[in-house]
């Protein structure tokens, strides 16, 4: 049974920084893809960023040079470095792997809250 565990979340001031961390396990195939999105209330869930296994990455635009995704492939863990949070940065954050066999999990969602 696959799991994704997320951690990191919580509370940050404005201009701070949080890391989110997603450890996967249950599979027997290798993680071809790895992600964050997140979801505020009344709002569709968005990506926010992703990273396939040879490491190339893509950000959503709103995050683009405030955010960084990594992965350790050994651990099957991705992370999100997140810096100079901004309120609009608040929502549920939800981790997202999609495995060789073309199966995609998502994680439980931990809540980021961005305020003074």
């Amino acid at each position: 049974q696959v799991r994704l565990v997320e951690s990191g979340g919580g509370l940050a001031q404005p201009g701070g920084s949080l890391r989110l961390s997603c450890v996967a396990s249950g599979s027997a195939y290798s993680i071809h893809h790895m992600g964050w999105y997140r979801q505020s209330p009344g709002k569709q869930r968005e990506l926010v960023a992703d990273i396939t296994a040879g490491g190339t990455t893509n950000y959503a635009d709103s995050v683009k040079g405030r955010f960084t995704i990594s992965s350790d492939n050994l651990e099957d863990t991705v992370y999100l470095q997140m810096n100079s949070l901004k309120p609009e940065d608040t929502a549920v954050y939800y981790c997202w792997v999609r495995y060789g066999d073309e199966r995609a999990y998502w994680g439980q969602g931990t809540q980021v809250t961005v305020s003074s």
